[in-house]
């Protein structure tokens, strides 16, 4: 039996996850999931790639706000997670990969926060749903479909199996947060996921598009926000290339709104 195990949501783009038992499936990825996002003074994404420090900061849902504390200084701010602005207020154009989006500064006393703790200029922006951001043609199941502030496509999958596969191979074993997905699976075989096309997760559909191209992100230790080597890229790339890209992952579009909920049933309806 398919069924879903872990739910995630990273609600600022980089910054670390939060673990939910439920969570609510919008028509771009999870609710709160990377809504938000920390940007240099060019109006371009900061990522674990150049800034592994950021995985030292740690967001937590509590009651309508959205609280991030810095996991070494010990330090906290909040802000609302239902975000309003006015028409005065500026859009700000940002930059993630080739995309340009329009976002709105959160709010410059928690911009300044971020930066006297990063030690350079940031700010944070809030992506409004007046702003879509279509996933790459080639890729779209519709026209319709948007994503967030992820890097390409609003749900990431991955299966139990292919970590322990992975796990088996290397000296140290590895959490799943190293690879950043929103959903995961036990039961089936290691990487069978990247051959899903369409399938269920409790009642809502999903669709498979592409298996995930893997970057320096995962050598990343989650918890003390620093390089811990060359794996787990060292090793995937051994039996895991193809072409230029290390496969770890399957990217999902979704089909409708609703809930899903870990223990929920996963039925495939089209395999490759």
């Amino acid at each position: 039996m398919l069924q879903l195990s872990e739910i995630w949501i990273y609600p600022v783009k980089s910054l670390g996850g939060i673990k939910l038992q439920k969570a609510h499936v919008t028509d771009r990825g999870l609710e709160h999931d990377r809504r938000w996002l920390l940007i240099d003074e060019n109006g371009t994404f900061l990522s674990q790639r150049e800034h592994p420090e950021l995985a030292l900061f740690q967001p937590e849902i509590t009651g309508n706000s959205l609280k991030i504390t810095h996991r070494v200084q010990l330090e906290t701010i909040q802000f609302p997670l239902q975000q309003s602005f006015s028409e005065a207020e500026t859009k700000i154009d940002v930059t993630v990969w080739e995309d340009s989006i329009q976002a709105y500064e959160v709010d410059s006393v928690v911009s300044d926060w971020f930066s006297r703790l990063l030690g350079f200029s940031a700010r944070l922006v809030y992506m409004p749903e007046e702003s879509h951001r279509k996933v790459e043609a080639e890729y779209a199941v519709t026209e319709a479909d948007i994503n967030s502030f992820s890097d390409g496509y609003p749900f990431l999958l991955i299966g139990q199996s292919s970590l322990d596969d992975l796990n088996s191979r290397l000296k140290e074993a590895l959490p799943m947060n190293r690879f950043r997905p929103n959903f995961v699976f036990t039961g089936g075989d290691a990487y069978e996921e990247e051959s899903w096309k369409e399938f269920t997760i409790g009642e809502l559909t999903f669709f498979g598009v592409k298996p995930c191209g893997r970057c320096v992100m995962t050598t990343i230790d989650q918890e003390k926000g620093k390089t811990s080597g060359k794996d787990p890229l060292l090793t995937l790339a051994k039996y895991r290339t193809v072409g230029n890209s290390v496969l770890f992952g399957q990217n999902l579009i979704g089909s409708g709104t609703g809930l899903v909920a870990v223990g929920d049933a996963i039925v495939i309806l089209i395999s490759v």
